[in-house]
């Protein structure tokens, strides 16, 4: 019987993938250990979003290397760089997800599929609906390691989110690369049919459906906004990653989506509900990048107000065409990345300004610093409460709060 490690890094997709190496590892009858140096194999997956990610990736490689006695790496940057880690004299197996649990055994024992069991952490569940995308983003290094969208039937789908919540999860994350494309494989888009079964599933339970880009989404907005209207279960949250306010530099990205579709959809949301959280994401210094595109990128935030914004700079990926393209200066990245964070908090900041005073349901997520439980409200939005001992709050429950202070990115609440 082996003793293994996991080390995960990367987006919630990641945390899925090592969730099933684990449940494998378990059924095969293998055990945790208590770090990388009581493990007979550390398994490291990783993540390459960004060229700082890579770096501490070669970096934690090199020190699970020497601490452990075997050592396998997976995961994006494994997928679609393999050769960095070989080039860093890293003594490692690089492998794709699927073929970790029987590496790892040695075959001494027959992988079973993550099927058999659920996947929870805590109370819980992260559910991969499919993976790759359908999208060429001229700047991605991950569609490397993904590949084409490769969709299960929504049955599968619903029947592991029905496993999920019979062993107890409470909250349901869906992932995936790009979940507004799920179905296009199969020749139909098939997102709404499998978020309504899923919330069809008896038990108290909510949904968070993870980031889906506008290109897979537009076209179908009407549908999917019906089906967040009509279902209690699945958090009024959409991640919506526009990237850039400037059509020109979409173009450049190689995006499948326009400005005017990402506008038509948040418009769609803001028609029908309430009381919703959009996210999205900017990618501040792309290589052809002008002051007029940026203006615009800042404009768009302004205009359409996302409770939450990812602000990211960038960075060249090898193997990628945007490697090719002649780079701004760190200076201006980091100038633009600067005004636009400030403009962000600002904007994150008022929306939890107006919460304050507001009676809100939460689900308890997790333990929290201290005392104190992070939860969410209908929108997905952080809620902490302190002295959760003191109301009997642990994760898993629900309870009716009122809102009494923020700090910017999250509030604080206590028990109605």
């Amino acid at each position: 019987m082996a003793r293994y490690h996991i080390e995960t890094y990367g987006c919630t997709s990641n945390r899925g993938e090592s969730r099933h190496i684990e449940q494998a590892l378990r059924d095969g009858g293998h055990h945790p250990a208590d770090g990388p140096e009581d493990a007979d194999v550390a398994i490291l997956n990783t993540c390459t979003v960004v060229e700082k990610t890579e770096r501490n990736m070669l970096t934690r490689a090199k020190e699970l290397e020497a601490e452990t006695a075997d050592l396998i790496i997976t995961g994006c940057m494994a997928l679609a760089q393999g050769d960095e880690f070989r080039e860093a004299g890293v003594d490692a197996d690089v492998l794709h997800w699927d073929e970790v649990p029987q590496a790892a055994m040695n075959g001494e024992c027959p992988t079973v599929t993550p099927d058999t069991d659920p996947v929870l952490d805590g109370t819980v569940g992260i559910l991969p609906i499919a993976r790759g995308c359908m999208s060429n983003c001229s700047y991605c290094i991950t569609k490397f390691a993904t590949g084409r969208i490769d969709s299960p039937p929504v049955e599968d789908n619903v029947r592991k989110a029905r496993a999920l919540v019979h062993a107890g999860a409470k909250e349901i994350r869906i992932t995936g690369q790009d979940t507004g494309v799920y179905g296009w494989d199969t020749g139909d888009r098939k997102l709404p049919e499998l978020l309504d079964r899923i919330c069809d599933i008896e038990g108290d339970f909510r949904v968070r459906v993870g980031m889906a880009n506008p290109g897979g989404i537009h076209g179908i907005q009407e549908e999917l906004v019906d089906v967040f209207a009509r279902n209690d279960k699945l958090y009024n949250f959409i991640h919506l990653p526009v990237q850039s306010g400037s059509d020109d530099v979409l173009e450049d990205m190689r995006r499948q989506h326009r400005v005017d579709k990402f506008v038509d959809i948040v418009e769609t949301f803001d028609e029908r509900l309430d009381y919703w959280t959009l996210s999205t994401d900017f990618i501040v210094g792309f290589p052809t990048e002008t002051d007029e595109d940026h203006a615009m990128s800042m404009a768009l935030m302004k205009e359409v107000r996302p409770e939450k914004i990812n602000v990211t700079r960038f960075s060249k990926r090898p193997g990628t065409d945007a490697a090719d393209m002649k780079g701004l200066g760190g200076t201006l990245k980091k100038e633009r990345s600067k005004e636009m964070s400030s403009a962000k908090m600002d904007i994150v900041a008022d929306a939890y300004e107006q919460m304050v005073g507001s009676v809100q349901e939460v689900l308890v997520v997790e333990e929290g610093t201290g005392d104190s439980v992070k939860c969410r409200d209908s929108a997905y939005r952080q809620i902490i409460v302190q002295n959760a001992s003191e109301h009997g709050l642990e994760p898993g429950d629900f309870a009716e709060v009122e809102v009494t202070s923020h700090q910017t990115v999250y509030a604080f609440a206590t028990p109605v």
